[in-house]
């Protein structure tokens, strides 16, 4: 368990470092009114927790692993906007490139997190 959970979090890391720098390689010219690097570990960290919670209920309770997946997507989409809710959704004129710099993460963490989790709990 401890050995996925660490393999997931060095690819976790991985995937936010070539990502991270990718788009700020790529949107070099714009200026976000938001930080893109707050926005990035909050995906990263928040991806780790969903996987972690996920581990631990598989162990537990194997049989409701995909509603404790489901539930913890929800309330992942649920803290983003608390946070984030001054710094983007209060911004009514975003630019294209900062829309894209928003949703990119969001579904690139979601693809992994899938991925992860589907892996788990076929093996269970």
């Amino acid at each position: 368990m401890i050995k996925r959970i660490l393999l997931f979090l060095s690819a976790l890391i991985l995937l936010f470092i070539v990502s991270y720098f990718l788009n700020s390689y790529l949107v070099v010219e714009e200026e976000f009114s938001f930080s893109l690097l707050k926005i990035y570990l909050f995906h990263t960290i928040a991806a780790l927790i969903v996987y972690t919670v996920v581990e631990f209920v598989a162990d537990y309770l194997p049989n409701q692993a995909g509603y404790a997946y489901l539930a913890s997507i929800f309330i992942k989409i649920g803290f983003f906007v608390l946070i984030f809710n001054s710094s983007v959704f209060d911004n009514d004129n975003l630019s294209r490139p900062e829309k894209i710099s928003l949703v990119a993460p969001l579904f690139l963490f979601l693809i992994a997190e899938a991925i992860a989790v589907s892996k788990l709990l076929n093996s269970k």
